[in-house]
């Protein structure tokens, strides 16, 4: 169980940096939350679910009625978060926001829209930080997102770029809907997902790249297994 509230033992950055972590970042339907979940269930390390929090932010964003063009409220929504990450009977993730369950809501398509603006907002950016830099906790961290290998821990001693042609992550994400009973056309998805690419790769803060001592790792055609076997097996050469 994670929470957000500063706590008078956390962590400082001096003893955090010889914590490792090990960063998997990459487009959306690359397979980045799947595969940092498996690897850190592997290795017994803390997980950081980066992109949730954007989420996060346009939920609550949404619930109090701000608008996502309002920089200002927006980011006063960011500071203000009451957040806990928690798990069910099942091990499934469980999301509370504002004391609410939100983790079905968390995963819709307009909820992940929304979440892409609001990212590109550089005080929101800023407010989220250091709550992403606090995950950094032994024996280890496993953080998956857009920006966390160039910008949230650049020292990490295994950046990984994951990746997957735009065909196969919609193809992905449309079954994960079909999955959950919902109707939604492919061809509408491959366009959210260009859509999206092409917001998060040009936007002036942080934007989605590869750091420059970032492993490539395509997974296109390639089953969850293999990837996570991949990664671990990077680990092991550390």
């Amino acid at each position: 169980m994670f929470g957000w509230r500063k706590k008078k033992n956390q962590t400082t950055e001096t003893e955090s940096s010889g914590i490792p972590v090990i960063t998997l970042d990459g487009p959306s339907g690359s397979g980045k939350g799947t595969i940092a979940r498996r690897v850190a269930d592997a290795l017994g390390y803390h997980l950081l679910d980066s992109g949730a929090l954007y989420r996060l932010v346009a939920l609550a964003a949404e619930d109090a009625c701000v608008a996502l063009q309002n920089s200002d409220n927006l980011t006063e929504v960011a500071m203000q978060l009451d957040v806990r990450f928690d798990s069910n009977p099942e091990g499934d993730e469980v999301v509370w926001l504002n004391g609410e369950d939100v983790t079905q809501r968390l995963r819709t398509e307009q909820t992940g829209a929304g979440a892409s603006k609001v990212a590109q907002i550089p005080a929101v950016r800023d407010a989220l930080f250091e709550r992403q830099r606090a995950f950094r906790k032994a024996p280890g961290l496993v953080a998956d997102g857009r920006d966390m290998g160039t910008q949230v821990f650049p020292d990490a001693p295994l950046k990984i770029y994951l990746t997957a042609s735009a065909e196969e992550r919609a193809k992905r994400r449309h079954k994960q809907l079909k999955d959950k009973g919902l109707d939604v056309s492919l061809a509408a998805l491959s366009r959210d997902i260009e859509d999206r690419d092409r917001r998060d790769s040009e936007r002036t803060v942080a934007p989605l790249k590869p750091a420059m001592d970032a492993r490539f790792l395509d997974t296109t055609g390639q089953t969850i297994e293999s990837v996570t076997q991949t990664v671990l097996d990077w680990v092991a050469e550390l």
